[in-house]
């Protein structure tokens, strides 16, 4: 009877999930046809319900970035241009459409280091995956060769190569995942706004932002957010008028 009543529940788990994803992908087709149509704005609200039901990738935000385009909406179509190549860093459609985006709005970038420029030849996943890869073929061999009792040039050779693509997997993983475009990384969504010396209106203005200008969030205070600027200084700009790219 306990098993009857499990096989039923799985049954009905694997019916509701499937029906799920099938409604997901009529609101992904009749939100591209909306944007075939030229209906941008229904478009970006079928796209936008996706996003958060939490089914991201990286051609949903290029499609949304699309959208956003389309109506003239440059800091929210940066944004998912952004997000898209966050999940996809060798998305060329989403990179030629960031680049035409940022020329019209005159969007500020800030600016990535030799070294995060170096990082960013591969994805967190793919450094994660080679760590992974490396670490458990350093712990494999050295293992063989203590069971073994024999010292091998070439086995000792490879532990420290494996240890070597480990270490340099886990520093470009944190430089990924700490530097300019990383986790705290943020697009201005408004159409412009000026950074400020502190949390007023009236404080001294530091830099205009246009909408699609990228930042870097140091910190929160209320309704203000405390950021790196292109321009290489920092101040605060209100928290409405700026998204993070990773959600």
């Amino acid at each position: 009877m306990k098993k009857r009543s499990y096989l039923l529940m799985t049954t009905i788990a694997v019916l509701l999930s499937g029906g799920a994803s099938a409604a997901e992908e009529s609101v992904f087709a009749k939100a591209n046809q909306a944007y075939s149509k030229a209906r941008f704005q229904e478009a970006v609200e079928g796209y936008e319900s996706l996003v958060q039901s939490g089914q991201w990738n990286a051609n949903l935000f290029y499609d949304l970035g699309n959208a956003y385009y389309r109506l003239g909406n440059f800091g929210k179509a940066i944004l998912n241009y952004e997000r898209a190549l966050a999940l996809d860093p060798r998305h060329p459609e989403a990179d030629a459409n960031l680049r035409l985006a940022r020329d019209e709005a005159r969007a500020l970038e800030l600016r990535k280091d030799w070294i995060e420029r170096y990082a960013s030849m591969a994805t967190v996943k793919q450094y994660s995956i080679a760590a992974a890869i490396a670490f458990w073929s350093a712990v494999f061999i050295v293992t063989h060769l203590v069971l073994s009792h024999r010292r091998s040039a070439g086995r000792m050779a490879l532990v420290a190569l494996s240890i070597i693509v480990c270490a340099v997997s886990v520093f470009a993983i944190f430089t990924l995942e700490n530097g300019t475009h990383g986790n705290a990384l943020a697009v201005v969504t408004v159409k412009e706004i000026e950074a400020r010396l502190a949390t007023a209106d009236n404080a001294k203005s530091i830099l205009l932002l246009p909408a699609g200008s990228e930042i870097t969030i140091l910190s929160e205070r209320g309704d203000w957010i405390y950021a790196a600027l292109p321009n290489d200084q920092r101040g605060w700009i209100p928290a409405s008028s700026a998204e993070r790219v990773r959600l």
